[in-house]
């Protein structure tokens, strides 16, 4: 084999469609448009136009707001994380953070933090530092002997 014999596979490439080359093609005079209309011509195609009456987008009223500032957390029920404790993935002498949940595999990515919610059963006594915490997850923590260290000023109680 020299290096001018090299070639895709057959059938590895499709030659494109050469459009408005002529009645016999099958892809002449319109080139595959249709006929006539704002949507025939290059470069137009309105999306949400409503042929002049007001379209429905612009209709419907705005809700609600959404914070510029807004914090993205991860929410993570206490079954998941008594879980991993069980599997060996989380150390239950070192305090539970973001850091350690990821690393642990709990969560995939940190974002701005950790919220703790109250579903599932914790029998680990283990200390938390985190974004923020339910009142049921505070409840259980405390249950369990441990305790909870919520971080960055949030309105969320502290154990």
């Amino acid at each position: 084999m020299r290096l001018n014999e090299i070639r895709d596979n057959e059938g590895a490439t499709k030659n494109r469609m050469r459009v408005g080359r002529g009645i016999g093609s099958g892809k002449g005079k319109t080139g595959g448009r249709g006929v006539k209309g704002q949507k025939a011509r290059t470069g137009v195609s309105i999306k949400g136009f409503e042929g002049g009456q007001m379209p429905l987008h612009r209709r419907l009223p705005k809700r609600g707001f959404n914070p510029p500032n807004q914090r993205q957390l991860n929410e993570v029920n206490l079954g998941r994380i008594q879980t991993a404790v069980d599997a060996g993935k989380l150390d239950a002498s070192a305090p539970v953070t973001v850091e350690t949940l990821v690393a642990a595999g709990v969560l995939s990515k940190p974002r701005d933090g950790v919220k703790i919610l109250g579903s599932g059963e914790l029998s680990a006594k283990l200390t938390f530092q985190v974004a923020g915490a339910s009142k049921s997850a505070l409840e259980a923590i405390e249950r369990a002997g441990g305790s909870v260290t919520v971080l960055g000023g949030s309105d969320e109680a502290t154990a």
